[in-house]
Parts: structure tokens; C-alpha cells; sequence
């Protein structure tokens, strides 16, 4: 049971890391910027994932006492899941902005 919300906690985090470079302008959340570009965004998604990765990897060795061998396969699946989770970032700050802010 514990191991079950330990996953569904890291399952959210990841979607929220997922979504903050394109959710604010701050680059890793505290460092103002002027303006950020899409490659400081996509840089910043990066890291974000590396730190999912990671953490994942922790969690699996605090609570199973050791950590799997992964393919290649694993990498691209996780990737993929991270890009998904993006989704609903990316649009807002590329598409959905605009739309409100010509609407006001």
C-alpha cells in the first residue's frame, strides 16, 4: 500500500516538472529571466527529466533494496512519458496564452 502512494506521488511530480519550464519564465523555478527561449525551455525539460530519472532510480533502491538493469527500451519509453506529460504545458504557453491574451 505504501509502495503504491510512494509511486503516485512520484507520478505527479514528475507531471509537474514536466510542466514548469513552460509554465513560468524563471529558469529551474528561482532565477529570473527576461524572456526565455524555446532551447532554454527544452534544456530546462531535460534536466528536469535526468532528475526524475534519478529520483526513480532511488526510489526503487530505497524501497526494493536494489535496482533493476535497464535497455534501451526503458529509456525511450520513459522519455516518451515525460514528453506526454509536457503536453499540457507546451501548449498553454505556445498556443493557449495567445488565445487569452488577445481575448481580454
Amino acid at each position: 500500500m505504501i509502495n503504491q502512494f510512494v509511486m503516485f506521488i512520484a507520478l505527479l511530480t514528475a507531471l509537474f516538472l514536466a510542466n514548469l519550464p513552460w509554465l513560468n519564465d524563471n529558469l529551474f523555478f528561482f532565477i529570473k529571466l527576461q524572456k526565455k527561449s524555446g532551447w532554454i525551455r527544452w534544456l530546462e525539460w531535460a534536466s528536469f527529466y535526468l532528475v526524475v530519472l534519478a529520483s526513480g532510480f532511488a526510489l526503487e533502491s530505497k524501497l526494493m533494496g536494489i535496482v533493476s538493469e535497464q535497455d534501451w527500451e526503458f529509456y525511450v519509453v520513459t522519455i516518451c512519458l515525460f514528453i506526454v506529460f509536457a503536453l499540457p504545458g507546451f501548449i498553454y504557453c505556445y498556443d493557449l496564452k495567445k488565445i487569452l491574451k488577445n481575448r481580454r
